[in-house]
């Protein structure tokens, strides 16, 4: 299986069309049929369905988007990183992180490590901790910020100073709006939008714990973007972190602290024993020299 081959593999799937998958990718419509026959030959599946409306995937179509999605990701960033030398520090530097407000620290750490090294980048992925961690580990991320509680034996870590706070948001126009902050009495049986990791709903319910058959979840979320939709919309209120929520429109939402206030911390990691490329390195003791003054 070429990285070649799934490159036409992942053009059809895109443009679901193989006479204009075949014109972007610069060949004849026949070679690219001959080369997808062959990936389904050497699979013994059938990858595509074809109509007369264009083509489509199968289920093991799909499965093979994903996975080669990532294989060709990552091919591609080890092509850059070899490409990379000592002598000028080059290429991109790829962080993962949730909606936190320890990014904040991100921008004047880019901003001093690119007047070093004009000639990096940086490539930012937004996800939960867990599906950073999951890049971290396929090599498809160098660093992550991971709102604790996570686990992070298979990393080193360096803890951040800044505080994330949980607040519950709402509806501008909620009368729970006048209030400056909300306590756990305030939620019992309102509909509650909690966070998708499982780590997190664990610490969540633990504050709710005399109230714990009284509360009424009726979402979960990865992100605290989209909760914030369903908060807009009147399906609930959303218990989230902080993190870029100043930047709401406050007319639509608004967000109160918890009572008593409730923090957690979050860490900037990165998997050990883990070979980078030198702008990585460069970055990570750039972060480290910031860290100390």
């Amino acid at each position: 299986m070429e990285i070649r081959v799934l490159k036409y593999f992942l053009a059809v799937a895109r443009e679901e069309n193989i006479t204009k998958a075949a014109e972007m990718l610069h060949i004849t419509q026949p070679t690219l049929s001959r080369q997808l026959s062959k990936l389904e030959d050497d699979f013994g599946i059938q990858l595509f369905l074809r109509g007369k409306n264009g083509i489509t995937l199968t289920d093991e179509g799909l499965l093979l988007r994903r996975r080669a999605e990532e294989i060709v990701e990552l091919a591609e960033k080890t092509e850059r990183e070899l490409a990379a030398h000592e002598e000028t520090i080059a290429g991109e530097i790829t962080i993962g992180s949730g909606e936190l407000a320890a990014v904040r620290l991100l921008p004047p750490l880019f901003k001093s490590f690119k007047e070093k090294y004009p000639n990096v980048t940086f490539d930012m992925y937004t996800g939960n901790a867990d599906q950073i961690k999951q890049r971290l580990d396929n090599g498809l991320t160098d660093i992550g910020i991971l709102l604790e509680p996570v686990e992070i034996e298979k990393y080193n870590f360096i803890r951040f100073s800044v505080r994330e706070r949980w607040v519950v948001a709402m509806r501008a126009d909620d009368p729970l709006a006048k209030n400056k902050n909300i306590t756990i009495n305030d939620l019992v049986s309102l509909p509650l939008i909690f966070v998708k990791r499982q780590s997190i709903r664990n610490e969540l319910e633990s504050w709710f714990r005399e109230y714990i058959d009284d509360i009424n979840i009726v979402a979960t979320s990865n992100m605290s973007t989209n909760a914030l939709i369903l908060v807009e919309q009147g399906f609930g209120y959303a218990l989230v972190v902080e993190g870029s929520l100043p930047f709401l429109d406050n007319s639509k939402i608004c967000y109160r602290p918890l009572s008593p206030e409730r923090t957690t911390t979050s860490v900037l990691a990165w998997k050990k024993n883990q070979p980078f490329s030198p702008a990585v390195k460069r970055f990570l003791d750039h972060v480290f020299g910031a860290m100390e003054h």
